[in-house]
């Protein structure tokens, strides 16, 4: 920039890009500065920045990335409730989908059904 260069010569691209690659390097340079490992909305992809990584505790998997969703299911039709990039607690729309399908339905589902 100090030769002369001007944002305004970037693609809409190259501009994005410059501004995750700041972004990538303010959270490093954090990250070094407090002696941490871990910072909220931390970029892993510079071509994806809205990913975020997913701890599980998992033994065979101890990250996971990609979106994360609860959904419904009422009559053939999946209802998608929630999807979020960043980790969520799913326990927290268990309640709401229920009211939402006794508002729909009329009445309370005859069960209902959780992953752990």
């Amino acid at each position: 920039m100090n030769a002369g260069a001007s944002l305004l010569e970037l693609s809409n691209r190259q501009y994005k890009m410059l501004l995750v690659v700041a972004e990538v390097y303010r959270q490093q340079l954090w990250l070094y500065e407090h002696e941490k490992r871990s910072i909220e909305d931390r970029i892993v992809s510079l071509s994806q920045p809205h990913i975020r990584p997913i701890v599980r505790g998992k033994a065979a998997k101890n990250t996971e990335f990609g979106a994360k969703f609860s959904a419904s299911y009422f009559n053939g039709y999946v209802f998608l409730d929630n999807i979020s990039w960043d980790n969520f607690n799913e326990s927290g729309d268990l309640k709401s989908q229920v009211e939402a399908y006794k508002n729909y339905t009329g009445y309370y589902p005859e069960s209902v059904h959780a992953m752990h």
